[in-house]
């Protein structure tokens, strides 16, 4: 599904334009001014997938922020602003896709590393509270299965329930039911996967930025699955920056490369990251047991 066909970042003339009506002296920076147009990128045309290639400094984070910014998806991390940050996107425009209405879809977000970061760290909060009273349940066990206790009313009734409770059941399974599940059953690339499935939804506009920060090798080619089938059969369009081969892979992706002058589209195994795994591999290609 495309719901944004083209986005359209100022030119060099415009940029300068711009630039030249501030007093120098005042800013070390006119960031994100001079960030894209250096390589002479004005516009991006989407597909259902597209992917923005580069090293670091190449402007595909910024590029990722921008349209955000203009298209005023949900985020939930703070990100780099500078001064001229809302006077640059002013200057930039979109198109969305004929069919597609005027507004993006109301689930749209970005997503990047640092809120797939600060949910594993949530994460880690929860299951530090959850070691704690889990600590405290042992301890209620013991206590609660070895006391004398004598119902004198109904108050104490539950009471009862509890002492009856512990007195049929392992000190382990007594903590299991009555504590929740503690979510440090995932390591950090299934709690990072985890983020991904719960904040996907069908029928939306998502920008991922560098998803497969976190990720092993198996749940990179897990999340190329379900990015897949989300654009193919659930209506979502992805705008995606990164450099993992496993991503880059994608049947159908768009992708342009951001380290050319000017940034230009290409095969994803003409990228320079994708033939350095490839001419490594083929190097030690012997060393594999077939």
């Amino acid at each position: 599904m495309v719901y944004l066909s083209q986005f359209n970042f100022p030119d060099v003339e415009r940029e300068y334009t711009f630039t030249m009506n501030i007093k120098r002296t005042c800013y070390d920076t006119f960031y994100p001014f001079q960030v894209l147009s250096r390589r002479h990128l004005t516009t991006l045309c989407f597909e259902p997938v597209t992917i923005l290639y580069g090293g670091n400094g190449s402007g595909k984070t910024t590029a990722l922020n921008v349209i955000a910014e203009k298209l005023g998806v949900t985020r939930d991390t703070l990100y780099n602003r500078s001064n001229f940050f809302e006077d640059y996107v002013n200057l930039c425009s979109y198109e969305m896709e004929p069919g597609a209405g005027s507004a993006v879809p109301a689930d749209s977000r970005i997503i990047t590393s640092d809120d797939v970061f600060d949910f594993m760290l949530n994460l880690r909060s929860i299951n530090n509270g959850i070691d704690l009273r889990r600590e405290e349940l042992f301890q209620d066990y013991l206590d609660t299965k070895y006391s004398h206790f004598q119902m004198k009313s109904l108050d104490d009734y539950e009471q009862l329930k509890k002492k009856n409770r512990a007195r049929q059941k392992t000190q382990s399974k007594y903590v299991r039911e009555t504590l929740v599940d503690n979510v440090r059953e995932h390591s950090n690339g299934e709690s990072a996967f985890l983020y991904f499935t719960e904040n996907i939804r069908d029928n939306a506009l998502y920008l991922l930025d560098e998803p497969e920060n976190s990720l092993s090798p198996q749940k990179q080619q897990e999340l190329l699955k379900l990015l897949e089938d989300s654009a193919r059969f659930f209506g979502c369009q992805f705008i995606i920056a990164t450099h993992s081969p496993f991503l880059l892979s994608m049947k159908g992706a768009r992708i342009y490369d951001m380290d050319e002058d000017p940034v230009d589209l290409k095969r994803w195994t003409e990228l320079p990251n994708v033939r350095a795994y490839y001419e490594f591999f083929k190097k030690y290609s012997g060393e594999f047991d077939f």
